[in-house]
């Protein structure tokens, strides 16, 4: 750090016009700590305009990035990155991250094939020292770290980024209950952009988090600590108390002191007069113990939009700098999203006992028109994948008929959950498991690759996968009736085939399949949303004189064992897809033909996802990697049938 800066002299906003670029010279966080103390706030304003004009482009993750502009610079500026860890809760906020770290010239292609992610990733740069995509993992990698520090005698800092949302999640508390309990040393920096924990920032908590984090003050409130130690154990308490209480009562910390950390905050995560000096302090500090140092920041910071309107533009497609208004929408189809969401509200007007769960995503996926419509049969649990599960299972066991709402990658999170608490006790809980498949820019963090193989097996489970938003509406409807038994049902990221939807809710017959289009040489049986893919499969077949039935199997589970058998005994070859793992239906269908013998009737190819993480492109573009086109389909029957 340079000793000789004086941090009252850094501006709270850039007050001239800087008539050279700052972040162009910046390669490494090296060259950042070179600057003056005065041209952060410039730099800060430079990194602000790269987000948002890139984003605009590529889309993203752009209010979280936004609010963190000032927190990353001081968190560069202070602590010797990488040696020192800095590790980014979900990642979705490290855009300024990448940008300081040697990043700048391939930020253009962010999120893009071949390009940066769209998260903090171990393989994409060494200022990167864990990966992240889903929430609340940054603590419990950051105790890690520091444990192996202390093991290998190295005096490094970890520090892990943490958002307020994100501290709602149960392994985060589990992670800070076992760091507490540890004389180790660790930084959690508590980024809060909602004021959900936060009292007003003023004058009065920047002097006194200024002061607290002050070399004098911890040394002295340690020296106070050992002496209380020694006092009778009613009056060592009372001190504590006494303590606590006197400093909760004007910075919020009570919590995380009663939790074993040294409590900072709150501060102006904007400001870097106080983020210098105290991070600063917590750098210099020589005890071993963890510290929080709580800041306050502002979601979507610098760009009107995003400050306006913080959940709109958390995950953005491109959209018109000067207006803030997103790129028209290149298709018109119904979503699968907003399917469901129209879905579950007609249900509900009929249904009172019907109720709607989701973590945290109430507007992703689609449940927000529900919330307004039946608030009081709406539950939003933050991000908490397995209390939504098991709180539903709460609601079920009365009589309630609950649709839990989840991102297919986030519901891994819940697995236990699931089978323990739901399926074990045949309790009908509905799951609508959303970004099912490839989710395309997102990439591997967030492909709903495993739901799949994850239920499959899982006894008395029954698993839906539709092929059109009409059958989406359908099988919701199926569900709807389901009281014996839990039910799920995957679906897509993004429009269906259907330009228009059908007015039907008639409930299928569970474990009924369809023939879409008869042929009699070889036959195609998918799940899910290839079943266009197979048609335009079966066309290119018929061009090479291949005649193809093709098949829709609706259920994953129980699954037509009745069309199963009519497909092999009648075709040379059957071709089984599904966009999934190895494990799921098609492992299914594999043991049910093997141990009915019908495996020597005919050839059988499963096509499925690759044992391997796809990383972010296009949607067309992974489907073409996994073989899953409508191409590498005709080609594997192709190849079977001649």
């Amino acid at each position: 750090m340079n000793a000789e800066k004086t941090p009252e002299t850094a501006a709270e906003q850039p007050k001239k016009k800087v008539d050279f670029p700052l972040l162009d010279a910046i390669k490494t966080p090296a060259d950042l700590r070179a600057l003056p103390l005065e041209d952060l706030p410039y730099l800060a304003e430079e990194i602000r305009q790269e987000i948002i004009h890139v984003v605009s482009n590529t889309g993203g993750h752009l209010g979280a990035s936004l609010g963190v502009v000032e927190l990353t610079i001081a968190l560069h500026y202070v602590f010797n990155t990488p040696e020192d860890r800095l590790i980014w809760d979900v990642g979705h906020q490290c855009y300024a991250h990448k940008l300081l770290t040697g990043r700048k010239d391939r930020f253009a292609g962010l999120r893009q094939a071949g390009g940066l992610s769209g998260f903090t990733k171990r393989s994409e740069s060494e200022y990167d020292p864990f990966g992240a995509g889903h929430s609340s993992t940054s603590i419990s990698a950051a105790v890690g770290m520091a444990a192996a520090r202390d093991m290998l005698y190295r005096k490094n800092n970890v520090i892990s980024v943490i958002g307020d949302g994100s501290m709602s999640a149960g392994m985060a508390f589990e992670a800070l209950n076992n760091a507490g309990s540890k004389n180790s040393r660790l930084v959690v920096v508590l980024n809060d952009n909602d004021m959900s924990i936060a009292r007003p920032v003023g004058a009065l908590s920047h002097h006194l988090s200024h002061l607290i984090s002050s070399k004098p003050y911890m040394t002295l409130r340690q020296v106070a600590l050992d002496m209380a130690s020694r006092l009778p154990q009613f009056v060592k308490e009372t001190a504590l108390k006494a303590e606590r209480h006197a400093k909760g009562f004007v910075t919020g910390g009570t919590l995380f002191e009663e939790m074993g950390f040294y409590y900072v905050g709150p501060i102006d995560g904007h400001s870097f007069d106080q983020l210098i000096p105290i991070l600063t302090n917590i750098r210099d500090a020589k005890e071993d113990y963890p510290i929080l140092v709580h800041v306050v920041t502002h979601k979507g910071k610098g760009y009107e939009p995003a400050e306006k309107w913080p959940s709109k533009y958390h995950g953005v497609t491109g959209f018109d700098i000067e207006t803030g208004e997103f790129q028209p929408k290149k298709c018109t189809r119904p979503t699968f999203t907003q399917v469901f969401s129209d879905t579950i509200v007609t249900l509900a007007k009929k249904d009172k006992k019907i109720a709607a769960i989701t973590a945290a995503m109430p507007a992703g996926t689609g449940l927000d028109a529900f919330a307004e419509k039946f608030p009081d049969r709406f539950f939003d649990v933050g991000i908490a994948e397995q209390h939504a599960v098991t709180f539903a299972a709460g609601l079920a066991c009365e009589g309630i008929r609950p649709f839990v709402a989840l991102y297919s990658s986030f519901l891994q999170r819940a697995y236990d959950q699931v089978l323990h608490d739901v399926a074990l006790q045949k309790l009908p809980v509905r799951f609508a498991i959303d970004r099912a498949g490839f989710v395309g820019e997102d990439g591997a963090t967030h492909h709903g690759a495993f739901d799949l193989a994850m239920l499959c097996p899982i006894p008395n489970m029954i698993v839906m996968a539709p092929s059109d938003q009409a059958e989406l509406q359908r099988m919701l409807a199926t569900m709807a009736q389901i009281d014996d038994a839990p039910s799920a049902v995957r679906y897509p990221r993004g429009a269906g085939v259907l330009p228009d939807m059908p007015d039907c809710y008639d409930p299928l017959e569970i474990g009924r399949g369809r023939i879409v289009r008869e042929g009699n040489r070889a036959a195609i049986l998918s799940l899910g949303t290839r079943l266009d893919a197979c048609l335009n499969a079966a066309d290119m077949l018929a061009l090479e004189g291949v005649s193809a039935t093709v098949a829709d199997a609706r259920f994953a589970k129980p699954f037509d064992t009745e069309l199963l058998r009519e497909l092999v005994e009648g075709h040379q070859a059957l071709a089984v897809v599904e966009e999934g793992v190895q494990g799921g239906f098609g492992a299914s269908v594999m043991t049910w033909l093997a141990n009915n013998g019908l495996l020597e009737k005919t050839k059988v190819r499963f096509l499925t996802m690759p044992d391997a993480f796809i990383e972010q492109a296009g949607m067309e573009r992974q489907y073409e990697l996994a073989g899953l086109n409508a191409r590498a389909i005709a080609d594997a029957v192709a190849a079977m049938v001649k």
